[in-house]
């Protein structure tokens, strides 16, 4: 009996000096709390608080009876999505097009980091990075239509094409143009924004490493093989961890604006197909268990990645 409550004793200690600690925290850090209290705020509402909606993707939902008024279907939703013809089609699509973003546009920001890196005018380093951040902050609607008025039938690109040998038809209809079109765009956008993560880590290397190989006879490629993109290699491996957690999260937005029924055989992803369900077609249920599926998948992708960089690696290289 006296070791149990000396047991709780030091836990009411314990609990009592931890409460106390806080409050000490808060009131020499309380500005740092109350900047933090709008970024919680935006989880809790915007990303926790619709996780409440996904067991529409287990009902038949009625938006007149809500979600708790509406019938429970269970998996029946799933299992219509993966008995479609459109399942196997829509999901090759995804991993196609995803498959290629990672291929070519992954390395696309470490390549013009590394560049930049060895450039020995700052000034032209300077206007390098300007140029490329720029698309960044294009809005997708715009970039859309770029794209529709560049590459229509009357479009610059395209005439400027044609004495090439290619039609001057809308590029945008042509099945074998749509994927080369859609990477090139997400590399043109996304290129500059990307690089400023590696350019930060290039600035964390220990330049006696180079002074170092610089002794040894190294060039400066040796020295990028062997000091510079090991210096960065933790960088781009917790960022392949992130892309892998978005594996089928491609570019719907920028998709929808620009595919038509000419190309949905080569464009249409789960994310379209999933607006088409849920906004024209109105079948939120379906629309919710689709996307729900999409989620669990790019989830998996994400622990699946992060468990073989841990065992590949240090932790160092690893989310958790």
């Amino acid at each position: 009996m006296n070791a149990v409550s000396t047991t709780k004793a030091k836990g009411q200690v314990y609990s009592q000096s931890f409460g106390k600690r806080l409050v000490t925290d808060f009131r020499r850090n309380g500005e740092l709390y109350i900047l933090v209290i709008p970024v919680l705020a935006y989880f809790i509402i915007f990303q926790y608080g619709p996780m409440y909606g996904a067991q529409i993707a287990f009902r038949n939902f009625r938006p007149m009876a809500g979600i708790w008024g509406s019938e429970w279907v269970g998996f029946q939703w799933f299992m219509q999505f993966f008995n479609s013809p459109f399942f196997l089609s829509r999901l090759y699509n995804t991993f196609r097009i995803s498959f290629l973003s990672l291929v070519f546009g992954f390395p696309a920001p470490i390549i013009l980091a590394l560049f930049l890196n060895e450039v020995k005018s700052r000034k032209f380093a300077r206007t390098v990075q300007t140029i490329t951040y720029m698309p960044f902050f294009i809005s997708v609607v715009v970039v859309a239509g770029m794209l529709i008025n560049f590459l229509g039938s009357t479009g610059v690109i395209t005439q400027l094409l044609a004495p090439f040998g290619v039609p001057a038809r809308n590029m945008l209809d042509n099945v074998n143009y749509f994927l080369p079109i859609f990477i090139l765009t997400g590399i043109w956008q996304g290129v500059g924004w990307g690089s400023i993560v590696y350019l930060a880590a290039l600035q964390g290397i220990d330049q006696e490493q180079y002074e170092a190989a610089s002794i040894d006879g190294a060039n400066r490629w040796q020295q990028t093989i062997h000091v510079t993109i090991p210096g960065i290699l933790p960088t781009i491996v917790i960022l392949l961890i992130l892309r892998m957690g978005q594996m089928l999260a491609v570019g719907a937005d920028l998709i929808l604006l620009i595919y038509g029924p000419a190309i949905y055989d080569v464009a249409d992803v789960i994310q379209t197909f999933v607006f088409r369900q849920g906004i024209e077609n109105a079948n939120h249920s379906y629309a919710t268990a689709v996307g729900l599926f999409n989620s669990v998948v790019n989830l998996t992708f994400l622990i699946g990645a992060n468990f073989l960089a841990k065992k590949a690696s240090s932790d160092e290289m690893s989310l958790f």
